[in-house]
This record gives C-alpha cells, structure tokens and sequence, in this order.
C-alpha cells in the first residue's frame, strides 16, 4: 500500500504502519482509522481496496510528508530571517528550546573536540602523524 508516496510495509498492523508518514503519530491514528473504520489490529496486507481508498481520503486532508517539511522549513527560515532568539539558535545550531548545552547536546554540537592548552611533546606526535598521511 502507497500513501504519500511512501510505501507502507504489508506485515504492520495498520496503525503502526501509518505512522512511518511524516506528521502521523499514534495519537493521530486513532482519530484516522476511527473516521474510516478500520480495525487497528489489521495487517496492511489484508486491508480491502475500499478500505485503502477512505485511509487515502482522510489522510489528504492532513497535511503530511512533503508539505508538512516544507511548512516547517518556512517557519524556521522566518524565524532566521526576523532575528528572535529562537532563529539565531538554529541558524548556530543549537538547541532552541532552553535545554542545557554545557554537559549535553551531542546530538544537535556534533563530536567532542578539545580546545585549550596541549603539551608540547603531544602537539609534535599529533603534527608528525599527520604528515605521515
């Protein structure tokens, strides 16, 4: 089954595989399969085609996939673009949503590099193995 041009893998139960939509979560799929009547616990390969078509229909009426990234990159431009605190923090990639950065945030400042007072001897090893490459 294709929803949004993304394939949704046949051996799901329906409201697990719904929800590899960008902009569909488990608490939206309720609500889904509840206007279209479908049993959750259905396996997308044994869905009908009738039953296919009302998952396309509702689902069209939100905005999901392309259109949901696209209206969240244009929230973040515009938050560059006026210059509030929020759009200064990802346009330098930081977190925007007041979490801590002096202990965490790998994930949004990248690896660990050490910056500061090395030992001589240290920054002639480090020198001389680069020149070996």
């Amino acid at each position: 089954m294709r929803i949004a041009g993304i394939n949704l893998l046949d051996e799901k139960r329906v409201d697990i595989a719904l929800t590899y939509l960008y902009g569909i979560g488990r608490k939206n799929v309720v609500g889904v399969l509840k206007q279209a009547d479908i049993d959750a616990s259905k396996r997308v390969k044994t869905l009908t085609e009738d039953e296919q078509k009302r998952i396309q229909k509702i689902i069209d009426g939100i905005k999901v996939e392309g259109d949901l990234r696209a209206e969240v990159q244009n929230n973040i431009k515009r938050l560059k673009e006026i210059g509030s605190y929020r759009g200064m923090r990802h346009s330098h990639n930081l977190p925007a949503r007041g979490q801590r950065t002096k202990s965490n945030a790998r994930t949004k400042r990248g690896k660990r590099t050490t910056i500061g007072a090395i030992k001589k001897e240290l920054a002639a090893k480090i020198e001389s193995a680069k020149t070996k490459k």
